[in-house]
């Protein structure tokens, strides 16, 4: 188990010498570079993810794995259809290896308090599929960049060996990346009403009951969209109850932080750093000239259901996963979750994320205006 920083915080206190009945209010405003990793026993297990279906990464899949257990006597834990690759399930030197790994399943088996601490060998995607397998607290997670874009991958290969044994030893920096909690409530419309035998229409009620309720943790986004239809998206979004909008377009992204720098960023929002408590709305392709995407607090409960004069269905996905239909009277339930991805980082949150601003995406990249001399400003 390990243990972090928490929030920032603002609180009530008397200023000495300050005689007056007011209270003060002072920020205590946390250097997120503060944040540290904090192991509370040294850690015994860890899970290894593998982009599937990826042959440049059997050798560095190898690699770790026989450092994790041969070298630092490690429980490694890998998803069962990795090994039944046939470029791993063949090798009969390595196959000595993975006799001593745990293997699970996806949807079937529960990783809480098995794992201490995750490695993802690929993308971006590795630690969204990463965060998908643990729907309460997540364990610390070391990303390496073998993937294509490597956003949220700070780590190179190269040097795992001494990258892994800081990670064991608890000398690392990590950014707490906030998750989106989502719940799908789902008319239950085979039994949502039935006709007597005087052809009078007799309901359930809207009592949720008769509905079915799925739940989801999101690290990127959830996106809201048209679908295949050629209709625009008329979707009503919600506020703590409060009607604030209703989307007319080809959909909207709810995003996280860390997805701020995903679909929603490709949507025109602006991108925020891991560590600003927010949550982002986007409105994709919105007909109309003044729906700027918003920041709204993380705090806060929004809600998304299909307008009552829509004339088609929305589709939505959660970290483009999961891709399922909303119909009319279904709905879709967003808040900040309470168990957000601690991401371990090369150097610390801020430096890693300019870093990846700059080679990823090539923030402000342009070339340098010329230096005007003195003999030019004559002319």
């Amino acid at each position: 188990m390990f243990t972090a920083m928490k929030f920032n915080q603002c609180v009530l206190q008397d200023i000495p010498g300050n005689h007056n009945e007011n209270k003060v209010w002072k920020w205590h405003i946390q250097d997120p570079a503060s944040q540290r990793l904090t192991w509370n026993k040294p850690p015994k297990s860890v899970l290894v993810i593998k982009k599937i279906q990826d042959a440049s990464l059997l050798q560095p899949f190898k690699e770790l794995c026989m450092f994790l257990t041969e070298v630092k006597d490690m429980l490694v834990y890998v998803e069962k259809k990795v090994l039944e690759d046939p470029a791993i399930s063949d090798d009969e030197n390595f196959g000595v290896i993975t006799k001593k790994f745990c293997t699970f399943r996806d949807d079937l088996d529960d990783l809480s308090n098995r794992v201490d601490f995750i490695i993802c060998l690929g993308g971006d995607g590795t630690l969204l599929y990463a965060s998908s397998l643990f729907q309460e607290s997540v364990p610390p997670v070391m990303a390496f960049h073998l993937g294509s874009l490597g956003f949220l991958t700070p780590f190179k290969f190269d040097t795992y060996q001494s990258q892994v044994n800081q990670i064991i030893e608890g000398n690392a920096a990590i950014v707490l990346r906030s998750r989106l909690k989502v719940r799908v409530l789902k008319e239950n419309r085979e039994k949502k009403a039935r006709v007597d035998e005087k052809s009078i229409i007799l309901t359930n009620g809207d009592n949720e009951s008769s509905r079915k309720a799925v739940q989801y943790q999101v690290l990127n986004e959830v996106v809201v969209d048209r679908g295949p239809s050629s209709y625009l998206s008329n979707v009503d979004l919600f506020l703590d109850g409060h009607l604030i909008t209703t989307v007319q377009g080809d959909g909207v992204i709810v995003s996280t932080p860390t997805g701020s720098t995903a679909y929603a960023v490709a949507a025109g929002a602006s991108m925020i750093h891991p560590n600003v408590p927010a949550i982002m709305i986007t409105p994709i392709c919105p007909h109309s000239l003044s729906f700027r995407p918003i920041v709204v607090p993380a705090g806060v409960e929004l809600k998304i259901m299909l307008s009552c004069d829509a004339r088609n269905t929305a589709w939505v996905s959660f970290d483009g996963r999961k891709r399922q239909e909303i119909c009319h009277g279904d709905s879709i339930t967003i808040t900040t979750s309470c168990f957000p991805v601690p991401s371990i980082c090369f150097r610390d949150p801020v430096n890693d994320w300019f870093e990846s601003l700059a080679q990823c995406l090539h923030w402000n990249v342009r070339k340098k205006q010329n230096y005007l001399s003195s003999e030019d400003e004559e002319f």
